[in-house]
């Protein structure tokens, strides 16, 4: 089977109204299917984190590095499996956890120069609550990080003229078209920024890129993903974006659903982070 069918595959699954209170059975049943298929790589860690007297859970799975290098700090790649009320949430994040599953794939075969963390994130629909648990963990326990990667919405694409919306001034800088995926990092990841956005139009995407001062206070809507708990920890840490509903009209609506995706997208900025993460 090749990329873009595993891919689908794992949307078929993941798709399904999962709203963590208003949908728990199908919120459990996403969390089983991607425990199930980090397992098949390594021994999964569920992360525990209380919301109002209830448990939720972050699902984490480390693999090693070429030999001789699992002593450097790991390259940490998050999504987010929790949905809005009502939304299957195809884009709003199947998308990132279909290619988080097959990122693990990958490197479980073929082991990057860094060791690798994936991390499925809980309660990000409710303000980042997953990942700001597990972030404030790793400063807690001053654990370092290379690279914090939030995948968050890779598969909307449209190439239609002014398809592509932009908080001001950003619109006089980049493209009018929503036919590429963005990379928007703090200033210490400008390298990565630059490294990974070239891999992935090496594979046919376009890709863009940008860094953001401030932790994101300046232009908020960049901080509106699970890497911005890492921002405020003091990480090193991306967002890689179809952009959301600066493009996506489909956006926390009944109709972001498989057929709104175009696979063909998301399977090259799948392959353009796998070579990437390769080369980091």
């Amino acid at each position: 089977m090749d990329l873009k069918q595993r891919l689908k595959t794992h949307l078929s699954q993941i798709v399904r109204d999962r709203d963590p209170y208003l949908a728990t059975g199908g919120h459990f049943f996403v969390r089983q299917y991607i425990r199930e298929q980090l397992g098949q790589w390594g021994e999964v860690e569920p992360h525990e984190f209380q919301v109002s007297g209830r448990t939720f859970v972050n699902l984490i799975l480390n693999l090693p590095a070429t030999s001789r290098r699992n002593h450097l700090p790991p390259i940490l790649i998050g999504a987010h499996y929790d949905a809005v009320p009502g939304s299957p949430g195809a884009d709003d994040n199947a998308t990132g956890v279909v290619a988080m599953l097959e990122l693990a794939r990958k490197f479980a075969a073929t082991p990057a120069r860094y060791p690798l963390r994936l991390v499925a994130f809980d309660m990000e629909e409710y303000g980042l609550l997953g990942s700001a648990a597990y972030a404030e963990k790793l400063k807690q326990q001053k654990q370092p990080l290379r690279l914090m990667m939030s995948l968050e919405m890779l598969g909307y694409c449209d190439s239609t003229p002014n398809s592509q919306r932009y908080p001001a001034p950003l619109d006089k800088i980049y493209p009018n078209r929503g036919d590429f995926i963005a990379l928007v990092g703090n200033l210490r990841t400008i390298p990565d920024l630059i490294h990974l956005s070239r891999n992935i139009r090496k594979v046919g995407v376009p890709s863009e890129w940008l860094p953001v001062p401030n932790k994101g206070l300046i232009v908020r809507q960049t901080r509106l993903s699970d890497h911005s708990p890492f921002w405020d920890a003091g990480y090193a840490a991306m967002m890689i974006t179809d952009t959301a509903f600066l493009r996506n009209p489909h956006y926390h609506q009944p109709s972001d659903n498989i057929a709104s995706l175009d696979l063909d997208f998301l399977t090259g900025v799948c392959r353009g982070l796998e070579v990437g993460i390769q080369r980091l």
